[in-house]
């Protein structure tokens, strides 16, 4: 196989022509290193490794990328590598930011539950489901949920002082604040026993 052009494209990637035909776009630093020029030629062993190392090295930038921006866990980190690179240099550029201590899922996972729960208002079972859709262990998110996770009730009259006191003075008002705290995951058993507490205190 004849190296018949090499084009320049954006995002620091080169365009492969191949025996005349357009063939692939690779890392332009991982050609440069690879030794490849125009009117090379290349085995198919040599365009497969040639390949390998232009995924994996797109998909180490990409993951320092993302990292410099926010904290993710493993899995969401590959999930989103793999937007632009295959599926196993996603995961394995992943598990390097885990072996180099640039990603910890329980450091993550603690973090985001503590933000879901203050910051958000989340209820603790909507918090949870928060940690496993990013990749979170499911033992691990209901470890961390069990010792962060305040009481729902006292957590639910924290909420209604702060944001919805003044709406449930009327039926339509005490409605929608009762929707607002079910979006945020709470049940409606301990909704009615926050409301309860709070008629008692008036009364």
């Amino acid at each position: 196989m004849l190296i018949t052009a090499i084009e320049p494209r954006r995002k620091s990637l080169s365009a492969l022509f191949i025996d005349g035909e357009f063939a692939m776009n690779i890392d332009t630093e991982t050609l440069l290193k690879s030794g490849f020029k125009l009117g090379r030629e290349l085995t198919d062993e040599q365009l497969h490794e040639l390949i390998q190392s232009s995924e994996s090295r797109r998909a180490s930038e990409k993951a320092l990328y993302l990292l410099e921006h926010r904290s993710h866990s493993q899995k969401e980190l590959a999930d989103k590598i793999s937007r632009v690179t295959t599926r196993e240099a996603a995961e394995q550029a992943a598990q390097h930011m885990v072996d180099i201590g640039l990603v910890n899922d329980e450091e993550y996972a603690r973090s985001l539950a503590a933000n879901l729960l203050g910051s958000k208002g989340f209820s603790a079972s909507r918090t949870q489901q928060e940690l496993l859709q990013k990749g979170i262990d499911k033992e691990l998110a209901q470890q961390i949920i069990e010792e962060i996770a305040p009481d729902p009730v006292k957590k639910i009259t924290a909420l209604i002082h702060k944001k919805y006191i003044r709406t449930l003075n009327d039926e339509k008002g005490r409605r929608r604040s009762i929707a607002a705290l079910q979006r945020l995951g709470f049940r409606w058993d301990d909704i009615r026993t926050a409301l309860n507490q709070l008629n008692n205190e008036e009364e």
